[in-house]
C-alpha cells in the first residue's frame, strides 16, 4: 500500500501545530515528501525586518521530514524525532511561502534517516537545511 497525497494532506490536518503554521503538503511518494508554510505575520521572529521565525522553519521541516519516512517503501506506521540538526543558511524572505523537501535515505527496523532543505521563492539557495534521526516502527515489525 504506497502511501500518497490523500494520507499526507489527513496527517497534517489532524497536527495541531501542523494547522496553526498553515503547512500544506505538496508532494508524497518513494521517500521524499514537500510541505509548504504561507508566510503569515503571526510567525514573524523579527518585527523589524518582517522575517519568519527560524521555530517554525524547523517545525515545517521536522514534519516533513516524518512525512518522508512514512513515504519510504518500507512502511513505517509510526515515527517520533529522535535527532534534528538545522543549519540555517540565511534569512527567509518576508512575505514568501516556505517549502520543505524532505527525503528519507535510509531506514532500519528501528531507525530513520533523513535530509531536508526550505526555501523561500529563491531555489537556488536554501534557507536552512537539517539531516535527522526518527524512531520507526515497520508494518509487521511490532515489539
Amino acid at each position: 500500500m504506497e502511501r500518497g497525497l490523500d494520507f499526507a494532506r489527513k496527517f497534517v490536518a489532524a497536527l495541531p501545530h501542523g494547522r496553526l503554521l498553515g503547512m500544506n503538503v505538496v508532494a508524497m511518494a518513494n521517500g521524499v515528501a514537500e510541505l509548504e508554510m504561507p508566510y503569515d505575520t503571526k510567525l514573524i521572529g523579527d518585527p523589524e525586518t518582517g522575517v519568519i521565525h527560524g521555530g517554525a522553519v524547523s517545525a515545517l521541516m521536522d514534519t516533513c521530514g516524518g512525512l518522508a519516512i512514512f513515504a519510504h517503501p518500507l512502511q513505517a506506521i509510526t515515527t517520533a524525532t529522535l535527532d534534528l540538526r538545522i543549519d540555517y543558511m540565511r534569512a527567509a524572505t518576508p512575505g514568501q511561502t516556505i517549502l520543505a523537501r524532505a527525503e528519507c535515505y535510509h531506514m532500519t527496523h528501528t531507525v530513520a534517516f533523513i535530509r531536508a532543505q526550505a526555501f523561500d521563492d529563491n531555489r537556488d539557495l536554501p534557507v536552512a537545511t537539517a539531516s535527522g534521526a526518527f524512531s520507526v516502527e515497520l508494518m509487521g515489525k511490532r515489539a
